[in-house]
């Protein structure tokens, strides 16, 4: 276990409304915002943007919140610098007013921002539009991120807000209603797919998260749904992210068909 030291990644930032963030390229042709999940850029997500520059797409980084490159585990740098790391990224979005934690039919702020940038990076990049990645605590920003046609290929990859406490919160997604309804048009009218995945088992993507998804967007939704068995065993915590820590990246394993998946989308909808 190392940190990445962010090689064949270029640096830049992107301002909007007032806010700015660090933002990390690779690759050339159509974009695809990879959003990361808490505690940041780590290395498996890193390796994944990799993927996704490899298959003739552009991936771009937002810096939301962590170091980028740091890897997470404990093997790392030791249990206590761990710890201190991950509870200093939750800290970060739980008091940011840019992040939305716990409400329920809302939007969080900074989904405002991605979409510039998804924007910006459609203009500089060309392509017939974007894709989009949400890890966990970002999983539903790539849903909010649809209501802009440049936005193709939206993924939701272990959607974890709101944070399901209580049933309520369990049954919805960080997405405004009027949000909502213009993703329900577009997935009427143009065709567009929305791509969730989930371990079965994992409790900050609870089952009836994804039966909301299923009921308010129809077959427009496609859910890849793991068991638990089917995860990384050497994964730090319980199954739960999809497409890095958890991934078992050889040919046959589902996750790695999880991840084929997610590609192909990005060709399909991208890609001439």
């Amino acid at each position: 276990m190392a940190d990445h030291d962010l090689s064949g990644f270029e640096r830049g930032s992107f301002t909007h409304g007032g806010a700015t963030h660090g933002v990390l390229r690779r690759g050339s042709g159509p974009a695809v915002v990879v959003i990361a999940e808490i505690p940041g850029i780590t290395p498996k997500v890193l390796a994944f943007a990799e993927r996704v520059a490899a298959i003739g797409c552009t991936a771009v980084l937002p810096v939301l919140f962590g170091t980028p490159g740091r890897d997470p585990h404990p093997d790392a740098h030791g249990k206590l610098k761990a710890g201190a790391y991950l509870a200093s990224s939750i800290l970060r979005v739980c008091v940011s007013r840019e992040f939305t934690a716990f409400a329920v039919g809302r939007s969080s702020p900074v989904v405002d921002w991605l979409r510039a940038l998804a924007a910006y990076e459609h203009e500089r990049c060309g392509g017939p539009g974007v894709g989009a990645v949400g890890m966990c605590f970002t999983g539903g920003f790539a849903l909010a991120m649809a209501v802009d046609e440049r936005m193709l290929a939206p993924v939701l990859s272990q959607p974890s807000l709101p944070l399901p406490v209580g049933g309520r919160r369990a049954a919805g997604i960080d997405i405004s209603p009027a949000d909502l309804a213009k993703v329900k048009d577009r997935c009427a009218r143009e065709g567009l797919q929305v791509h969730g995945l989930r371990f079965r088992g994992d409790r900050f993507v609870p089952d009836e998260r994804f039966a909301f998804l299923r009921r308010e967007l129809g077959n427009a939704f496609v859910a890849v749904e793991l068991d638990d068995a089917d995860a990384n065993p050497d994964g730090v915590q319980a199954p739960h992210a999809v497409l890095t820590e958890h991934l078992i990246d050889e040919p046959g394993q589902p996750t790695r068909a999880a991840l084929d998946g997610v590609l192909d989308l990005f060709r399909t909808r991208l890609l001439p």
